[in-house]
This record gives C-alpha cells, structure tokens and sequence, in this order.
C-alpha cells in the first residue's frame, strides 16, 4: 500500500474505488465496508483507495476532537493489511472544512481517477456536510462515477462505530471494545523511566509514553499481552490510571511482564488489553499492595492461558 499526502497532484490511480474517513480504530465497520471495496476494485481491475484525514476534523471545526483510538501510523498499518493499493491523507485544516462538495468531488475525480465511491449510511463530505448520499448520486451522474452505501455492519444488534468502542472503554468493558475491533485494544509507546517505586515490591513496570490525545481505558488493573523488538505475545500485567495507594499522581499505563528480567527503556512498546481484572484501590499497607499484585498476575496468568475472544 502506497501513501501520500494531500490531493495537490495526479495520484498513481484508476478507475479508483475510493471509501472517504477518519477510519479511527479500523473496526469490523470499517473493515466490512473496505473488504467490500477491495473486492470490487479487484474484480474490476481497478485501484482500491482510503481517503483519511488528519488531524480529526473536529479541531478544525471549533469543537473539542474526541481522545483517538489509533495514531495516523497505527491507522495506516491497520488499513495496510486490508489490502489497499493507496491511502491518502488529507490534512484537515480550516480551508478543507470550507471546501464545498461540489469542488470535493472534482478533486476525486481529477487526482484519483474515482470510478466507484463506498461509503456508510449517513455519510457526507463537503463544507456543511452538504455533499450526502442523494448529493453523491447526482455528482456520480454528472462526473461517470457510482455511489455504493454500504448498511451499517452490526454486532450484538447494534451498529459498531469508533464512539461505540470508545464509551466501551471508558466504561472498562473490554469485552464490548475488543468485540468492535476485531482484536484487542492496543496502546504503544516509548518505554519511559518512572518513580521506581515497583522495586520495592519487587516488581518492575514499564512505563508507556502515549501520544496526547490518546484514548485510555478506564482506570483500573488488566491482563495483557506486549509486543516489542524482542518480545512476541507476552504476557503482562497493566496498570492503567493515578496509583492511588500514592497521592499525587499522574495518569499513567505501566506494565508489568512476566517472567522477564530485560531492559525495556526506550523501547517502543505495544500492549493488547485482553481482560480487566479490577478497579484500582487503595492500599493501607505493603503488605495489602504486595499479596494484591501477587493474585493480580495470577489472574492474568488465567485469563490470558484462556486466550481472547470476542
């Protein structure tokens, strides 16, 4: 998959099969919608493109962006494996929320040879969001291009969206989170130098730096699974939220890996979140926070032997 930015020049596409989003977090709605595409596009010889936006078109409208599920890089390796041919990322600015549909149409069909346009239900493009379904027909009509809308793939008989997978997280209901996805919810980052303090129970963590803006599960204790450039599915247990057995903290996600003794600092970091074990509590001595994290990892230990399921 080749990717560019923006839509200032002729792109290396035709008789493009093109699906228009933020595509945050990649989740069976997405994929459901861009396997359909692909499939076409192969069937018909023709060149299978997402056209995403960054940042989220939220911060240039005014409004507050939500907390996102993916980075950009994450997103582009998510959509990498569903076999596009491009992706495109338009930088969303001002200027590009002003755009009218009209002209958003002919800057398709101009740079990416659109032959095919796929999209979900109550999708639109264009300055007012003006550019709708009824609208696409009309343009498809006029420019020699089809309009496909896709119905809303469901799960457990509601529609999965990002905002679903977010409200599941910020609940801690994993279960409804990673169901959405397809896989586990992931966080990645540079392992970072912490307080220390987990060598005084014996227990080293790897402290995570996210990127801002990045969606954390609710607070509390979970299994989990770290990836990194020398570790494969290996299973950890996560602390996500202020530690409050320590008053003053920040909100952190620090891990700690079984059965692992390496050095991890700066070290980019994935961890799955597979099952939520429990609430953070408070602890009135050593002794109470020592015997918890003991039966923590032993609970993770069976939750992720059980391996993950939707």
């Amino acid at each position: 998959m080749r990717i560019v930015r923006g839509l200032a020049q002729r792109l290396p596409a035709s008789h493009s099969h093109v699906a228009i989003g933020v595509f945050d977090g990649v989740h069976l709605g997405h994929q459901s919608l861009l396997a359909q595409m692909v499939g076409a596009a192969e069937a018909g010889g023709g060149t299978a493109v997402a056209l995403t936006f960054d940042p989220h078109p939220a911060a240039a409208l005014g409004r507050e962006p939500p907390q996102m599920l993916t980075t950009l890089e994450e997103r582009a390796t998510l959509l990498d494996g569903l076999g596009l041919d491009l992706l495109v990322v338009v930088p969303f600015t001002s200027q590009t929320a002003r755009t009218p549909a009209s002209d958003f149409v002919e800057l398709l069909v101009r740079h990416l040879g659109l032959a095919e346009l796929w999209s979900s239900e109550g999708f639109a493009i264009g300055h007012e969001r003006a550019g709708d379904a009824d609208f696409l027909r009309r343009a498809g009509a006029k420019h020699g291009f089809l309009v496909h809308v896709i119905e809303p793939f469901v799960w457990k008989g509601a529609a999965v969206s990002s905002s679903r997978v977010r409200q599941a997280l910020l609940e801690g209901d994993l279960g409804e989170a990673n169901g959405c996805l397809g896989r586990p919810y992931r966080l990645q980052g540079k392992v970072v130098q912490g307080d220390g303090r987990g060598h005084l129970f014996g227990v080293r963590t790897a402290n995570l730096s996210l990127p801002p803006n990045r969606l954390l599960p609710a607070n509390g204790i979970y299994a989990c699974l770290a990836h990194g450039p020398e570790l494969e599915s290996h299973p950890a247990v996560a602390n996500v939220g202020t530690r409050p057995s320590f008053p003053g903290g920040q909100r952190t996600v620090e891990a700690h890996l079984l059965d692992f003794e390496g050095d991890l600092y700066g070290q980019v970091l994935a961890i799955d979140f597979i099952g939520r074990l429990r609430d953070e509590l408070i602890f009135s001595s050593t002794e109470q926070l020592t015997a918890q994290i003991e039966e923590d990892m032993a609970q993770a230990r069976m939750v992720l032997q059980s391996g993950w399921c939707p």
